[in-house]
């Protein structure tokens, strides 16, 4: 994926030697190490979004439409020259490629995430938000089969606080603020052998259901 965690390492200290910025090396390392693309996104102050759309729907939470992707693989060089061209954009990740991602309230997901971790089920990474919201990320197509899963599942009836994120969505990534409120934060990091290959939603959803069902 253009170099490894080691040169990631060398190069973090080459950047502080150069001078560039700690948000091109944070996108290099998620396009080059995890293989994702990152859009640069809005940033958020006093309510007022930076895209200058006084009715903005989601203020400092969507991509700039004016500025491309930075697509994985990208080296620390790419990074950098695309950045340079927005200066304190946020990292959007776009949902529906290499992962889908299961959205559900803080307190639950964080309930969930030590049950799941006690069980051994897989997990992907897992992203807490600043709005409250835990984020894990799943194999690809689980926005699109969500209800059938619930249905199968005996959950399709209950009112759960649980969507699934998948093509056209975007979220947040750590460390990036997100709608002026703060930072989004990992709770769990990527890592090599579940960035690219996400867990399969169905492995998460009984517990996430059982616990959203219960809170």
């Amino acid at each position: 994926m253009g170099f490894t965690i080691g040169g990631i390492r060398e190069m973090r200290s080459g950047t502080r030697r150069r001078g560039r910025g700690a948000g091109a090396t944070a996108v290099a390392e998620y396009t080059g190490l995890w293989g994702w693309a990152v859009a640069p996104g809005a940033r958020a102050a006093a309510g007022a979004c930076s895209c200058g759309d006084s009715a903005c729907a989601a203020p400092g939470a969507h991509p700039l439409d004016f500025a491309p992707e930075v697509p994985p693989g990208a080296t620390l060089t790419m990074a950098t020259e695309a950045w340079a061209k927005v200066p304190g954009a946020s990292m959007m990740l776009p949902a529906g490629r290499t992962f889908d991602v299961l959205d559900v309230a803080e307190a639950a997901g964080r309930r969930a995430l030590v049950r799941m971790e006690r069980m051994g089920v897989p997990l992907g990474p897992v992203a807490v938000t600043p709005a409250g919201r835990t984020q894990f990320f799943v194999a690809p197509g689980a926005a699109a089969g969500l209800p059938a899963l619930l249905y199968r599942m005996g959950w399709d009836d209950a009112d759960l606080d649980l969507r699934a994120l998948g093509p056209g969505a975007y979220v947040t990534a750590p460390p990036s603020d997100r709608g002026g409120l703060g930072p989004v934060r990992w709770l769990r990091p990527p890592a090599p052998d579940t960035a690219a290959a996400p867990p399969q939603a169905r492995l998460l959803l009984g517990t996430l259901a059982y616990i959203c069902h219960r809170w």
